[in-house]
């Protein structure tokens, strides 16, 4: 916390990674954590930061981050990508019902963890009302063969 308030950013995303994992694998459980959230959020937005929490496709945890005063959440993506090739209606189910709770009760929406070029387009137009997304890994590894101009501009495209 002490790095973040010294170096404000515009957002900041909180997600529950220990110190042993490598990348992160599940959303927090916004239910039983949420005063812990709630304190963390509270001291991001005092000094004028964008707070989203990393949650599963749950509507509780959805409901959770709204609860712990969040102004966003960031979808754990990783789930959908894996199961993207098998069948991608089935794979971004969760996520639609999810992104239906969280315009419902007026909280925005990021999504972050394993989208693609191949799969980007397909998660946005059945996530209404996806704000922003988080692509890190992908993104760099096609900017080897594409170039790092011309890869922002697919993922864009994919995107519009």
């Amino acid at each position: 916390m002490e790095l973040v308030l010294a170096n404000p950013p515009h957002q900041c995303t909180l997600v529950p990674d220990t110190d042993a994992q490598l990348t992160s694998d599940h959303g927090w459980d916004t239910v039983g954590q949420q005063a812990e959230l709630r304190e963390v959020v509270k001291e991001l937005q005092k000094n004028s930061i964008r707070t989203s929490v990393f949650v599963d496709p749950v509507a509780k945890m959805v409901e959770g981050a709204k609860l712990a005063g969040a102004d966003r959440v960031e979808f754990y993506t990783g789930p959908f990508a894996h199961d993207f090739k098998k069948d991608p209606f089935e794979a971004v189910r969760a996520y639609t019902k999810a992104a239906q709770v969280a315009n419902e009760i007026g909280i925005g929406i990021n999504a972050g963890h394993d989208l693609n070029l191949e799969n980007l387009r397909f998660f946005k137009e059945h996530c209404p009302q996806l704000l922003e997304v988080s692509i890190g890994h992908a993104l760099i590894a096609d900017a080897l063969y594409y170039g790092l101009e011309n890869t922002v501009k697919m993922y864009l495209r994919q995107l519009h």
